[in-house]
């Protein structure tokens, strides 16, 4: 799920730029810090921050899930079965030096050789399904509900009331961004020339003193930009570069009615035409990431001396296609679901979403056979930071917080790396109803395309680190039902008291419990330990 934030520039702006086992005990409620362990206060080294998500609230101080401590105490030398992760995103780079041993590959299927060797309908579909083919940039729902025309649809207001704020919104984001990258550009040009340096620090700018008016101006711009807690002017200027790029597509994709994204030649409201896309699971460019990050969270291979350590071992990741640059459509991610079901998949990692879906019960038909089917759906809450008991989010199982269709879809939400009043991610989704625990998701680092690494954040993150620890139960404890493995989730976790700040609004405080079914965090130590007892 994918939400474009801008980078948040003070009141100064004004005059600047105008205008997302066995006998170990399971761990109590952390009534004030885990029986009074301190707050962290010291900053996250660099080893942390790429492992954070691994780390335990007791020993670390940081809200992780204990990854490390399980595999230290619990999986030790344990030989576990081989669990396939269906990821259904983006491309995913599956050459990626730490995800090359850990893709899935269909042995039925002979490569290449354009035949359907396993008459599953799907032609060479070696390592997954790319339900997208050749398309990449897409147009946002409401912006197609719009497009047909049909303005007696039922949404055609709301979407339309919603395509005006949002155009506008994304121009002025635009505009204030090219301002300002204007003149940060000239003002680094003029210190530049006034210190006769190529490069300076900000005691070199502090030490500037000087009659001239534009001289001045140039350095309360370089002044403003190093309050920002950025280290020099050229990450400032890299970081509104990438913003422009986000909001120029998105306003030249995203929310353009004229669009004609997909490229597969099928009818997207047609579900007769099940079979059309290819096997090409990869991204069609290096800047698609998305898939590439999720699928190295789940599973990284461990302890190659490479990158990161992926969540779970024993795991094999089938790449499915179907998430663009723009909201997937329903129709591809019914169809990717089942696909993952079929081909025996026992998790799928959905980090999607979207707030319209004209085809909504095709896909929740599919939620509900995954589950009758014994598949665990990780579903992502959402960067919006909006209450899901009140506002319908697509993929769910239930229609508002009617009764479900399935007992295996679990939704997750996002938390920081540091415990107490913060720990929620100011733009993590919550709902006591329909959502069911939180895990790791802002600033979390992974695995990029081209042998790259990257940190990104968004409910996009902590899914798929809740997808490996359901690996790992999986793994360790096959005979255990995917609704079972739900249960342990939910259950075994770390059930917060402490009250937190919803949504990132200082002003809106409460109690962590209120915001999730479970009242937990997922805690992959205490749901082995749980996964064990319920298998006996």
């Amino acid at each position: 799920m994918k939400t474009i934030k801008p980078f948040i520039l003070s009141a100064f702006t004004a005059s600047v730029i105008l205008g997302c086992g066995g006998t170990a005990s399971i761990l109590s409620t952390p009534v004030e810090n885990i029986d009074n362990t301190p707050l962290k206060v010291s900053e996250l080294t660099e080893n942390e921050k790429h492992t954070w998500g691994h780390l335990d609230l007791v020993k670390d101080t940081i809200p992780g899930m204990s990854v490390d401590k399980a595999y230290k105490e619990i999986i030790k030398t344990k030989k576990g079965k081989t669990v396939i992760v269906a990821v259904i995103d983006s491309g995913i780079d599956i050459d990626h030096e730490d995800l090359d041993g850990v893709v899935w590959t269909n042995k039925k299927e002979v490569p290449n050789n354009g035949k359907d060797d396993d008459k599953n309908g799907y032609i060479d579909d070696v390592h997954g399904w790319n339900f997208l083919g050749d398309g990449y940039n897409e147009q946002l729902e409401y912006v197609r509900i719009l497009a047909k025309g049909d303005t007696s649809n039922p949404e055609y207001d709301r979407a339309k009331a919603e395509y005006d704020k949002e155009y506008e919104k994304y121009v002025s984001y635009k505009t204030n961004y090219e301002q300002f990258l204007q003149q940060i550009t000239g003002a680094d040009k003029a210190i530049k020339a006034h210190l006769k340096k190529d490069s300076y620090t900000i005691d070199d700018v502090n030490s500037i003193k000087t009659e001239d008016k534009d001289l001045q101006q140039s350095v309360s711009i370089v002044k403003y930009v190093y309050s920002l807690d950025m280290e020099s002017v050229d990450a400032m200027t890299e970081e509104l570069k990438k913003g422009l790029e986000q909001f120029t597509d998105r306003l030249n994709y995203n929310l353009n009615k004229d669009l004609k994204g997909r490229l597969t030649g099928d009818n997207p409201d047609d579900m007769s035409n099940k079979y059309y896309g290819n096997g090409n699971v990869k991204p069609v460019k290096k800047s698609e990431s998305h898939g590439t990050h999720v699928a190295g969270i789940i599973a990284a291979e461990r302890n190659n001396g490479k990158g990161v350590n992926g969540v779970a071992n024993n795991v094999k990741i089938m790449s499915i296609r179907a998430v663009p640059n723009g909201d997937e459509y329903d129709k591809d991610i019914a169809l990717a679901i089942r696909y993952a079901v079929d081909n025996g998949a026992s998790i799928i990692n959905g980090s999607f979403g979207k707030y319209y879906s004209p085809h909504s019960d095709w896909v929740r038909d599919a939620i509900a056979y995954a589950g009758k089917n014994d598949v665990l759906f990780v579903n992502a809450a959402g960067n919006e930071g909006q209450d899901l008991d009140v506002k319908d989010c697509y993929p769910n199982d239930a229609v508002g917080i009617g009764p479900e269709v399935s007992d295996t879809f679990i939704t997750v939400g996002a938390l920081e790396p540091k415990y107490g009043a913060d720990m929620i991610a100011g733009f993590s989704n919550y709902g006591k109803v329909n959502v069911d625990v939180f895990a790791p998701g802002a600033k979390v680092y992974s695995t990029t395309p081209e042998n790259e690494y990257d940190t990104k954040g968004g409910t996009s993150m902590a899914a798929p680190g809740v997808a490996g620890v359901a690996a790992l139960i999986r793994s360790y404890y096959p005979k255990l039902k995917a609704s079972q493995v739900k249960q342990i989730l939910m259950d075994s976790g770390l059930a917060v008291k402490t009250k937190v700040i919803v949504g990132g609004n200082a002003e809106n405080v409460k109690p962590f419990g209120d915001l999730i079914k479970s009242s937990k965090m997922v805690n992959a130590y205490n749901a082995l330990i749980m996964a064990d007892r319920m298998s006996r």
